[in-house]
């Protein structure tokens, strides 16, 4: 019974309905879409035995390693928005699950650098394979006049989420 409960609960919006059938099928569709995906990330999370602050730090720490940009316990405090004692947590059950490995930083004695290892960017990438693939594969088989309307459709909700009212 909880889970039918939370299946329902995904959509239920905190707004009013919207005013037609095609529309209301369009958000049931983005509301599921968004579930799907917290599920699936939240399962391979589990499966790989991290909780959501070490999961959260790999993927950033992979993202700053991407870009080339050195990262420190301190910027990873920042990027989660947890404190310097939790930081200290995270970090520590990441270095002893081999997740993560501490360097000392090359113009800064006192200062740290945390990398991910192989095996944790294979954790995340897991995480997020199934989700990406799914993705690619149906967006290519859209028509490119479809595939516009999806991407402005998408594109004019999230910018309403991120300005923080309807476009």
């Amino acid at each position: 019974m909880p889970q039918n409960v939370v299946r329902r609960e995904a959509r239920h919006l905190y707004a009013d309905a919207p005013s037609t059938a095609a529309a209301k099928g369009a958000v049931d569709a983005l509301l599921r879409l968004q579930r799907a995906e917290e599920t699936e990330v939240d399962r391979v999370r589990a499966a790989v035995g991290l909780s959501n602050n070490e999961f959260r730090a790999i993927r950033y720490l992979l993202q700053a390693q991407r870009e080339g940009r050195d990262t420190g316990p301190k910027d990873l405090g920042t990027m989660l928005a947890i404190s310097n004692a939790s930081v200290t947590n995270v970090v520590d059950r990441l270095e002893q699950n081999g997740d993560l490995e501490r360097l000392r930083h090359p113009d800064d004695r006192r200062a740290q650098l945390l990398r991910p290892t192989p095996a944790a960017a294979a954790k995340v990438e897991a995480g997020y394979r199934t989700f990406h693939e799914t993705m690619v594969r149906v967006m290519d088989g859209l028509s490119p006049a479809d595939a516009t309307i999806v991407a402005r459709v998408l594109n004019d909700v999230t910018d309403g989420i991120e300005s923080g009212h309807a476009p």
